[in-house]
């Protein structure tokens, strides 16, 4: 009995593990990206996957241990906290140890943004001002992003500039994607459907985005940047943007939200993947 205490005392799902599960997407998405358009596998690209990861998990146990210390949680959750974010940035440490072993040692600067996002919502956590801050989630999938570049440098050997090209691209789509969720709650919390003019200047911003996307991939694929096809992998985020002016989330649940986007997310990988090859 005490053992099994000890251990649901450690093991504790919202302390572990990250309590937004659609964010997923945003670390696995560019990352497959990056692997995939690098063009080789490399042992070092599993450091990479590892160092990740455990960079984007370490936030929540880190999260926690800052609100416990802070009276916004219970004591007793700062212990495990402290022992899943040591197990976290331990396992870090050595896969970036590996990466610079193995001679990728420019790709390590690219977790320096990282460092100073993860630092500013920390900050933010101290003062309670976490929630509801849609820069803070454009930052943070920024940073994320940038894991498009480092498979990609890893896939040619080399930091390429054409690895800055996948982060804007990933990152564009994911920029679109926090958009359409901060409009659809916004309109959850509708008691009716508004007015059509209402209606429009809400959705208005994942509209601009969304086809400000649809118009640079475009245009990079007419020029031959890019595959001529690539908008195809951007037009179902447009077509949710839409969506959010003629089918407004009016009384829509959260978990809908996240997983219609989650689904959108997803959708979008594959098609890059496909088109991208």
């Amino acid at each position: 009995m005490i053992r099994n205490k000890g251990k649901a005392r450690f093991w504790r799902r919202g302390i572990a593990l990250p309590s937004d599960h659609g964010s997923w997407v945003f670390v696995l998405s560019p990352l497959l990206i990056g692997v995939v358009a690098g063009g080789r596998w490399h042992t070092a690209h599993l450091y990479l996957i590892v160092a990740t990861l455990c960079g984007f998990l370490l936030r929540q146990p880190v999260t926690v241990a800052v609100k416990a210390l802070s009276g916004r949680r219970s004591e007793e959750n700062l212990t495990p906290a402290l022992i899943w974010a040591g197990l976290y940035s331990s396992l870090a440490v050595v896969m970036m140890l590996g990466l610079h072993l193995r001679g990728y040692t420019y790709v390590l600067g690219l977790a320096i943004p990282g460092l100073l996002v993860f630092f500013w919502h920390l900050y933010l956590v101290t003062r309670r001002e976490e929630r509801g801050k849609i820069l803070v989630s454009l930052l943070a999938t920024a940073v994320l992003a940038l894991a498009a570049t480092a498979g990609f440098w890893i896939g040619v050997g080399e930091p390429d500039a054409f690895g800055w090209l996948l982060w804007a691209l990933a990152w564009a789509q994911a920029v679109a994607s926090v958009i359409c969720v901060f409009v659809r709650l916004q309109q959850r919390q509708l008691s009716v459907s508004p007015e059509p003019r209402q209606l429009l200047r809400m959705a208005l911003p994942a509209i601009t985005i969304c086809s400000l996307n649809l118009l640079t991939v475009g245009i990079l694929g007419v020029t031959g940047i890019t595959s001529r096809w690539l908008f195809v992998a951007f037009l179902p985020q447009w077509f949710e943007a839409l969506c959010c002016f003629t089918r407004p989330a009016t009384g829509w649940k959260p978990s809908r939200i996240g997983y219609r986007q989650l689904a959108l997310s997803v959708l979008f990988t594959l098609l890059f993947l496909l088109i991208w090859q």
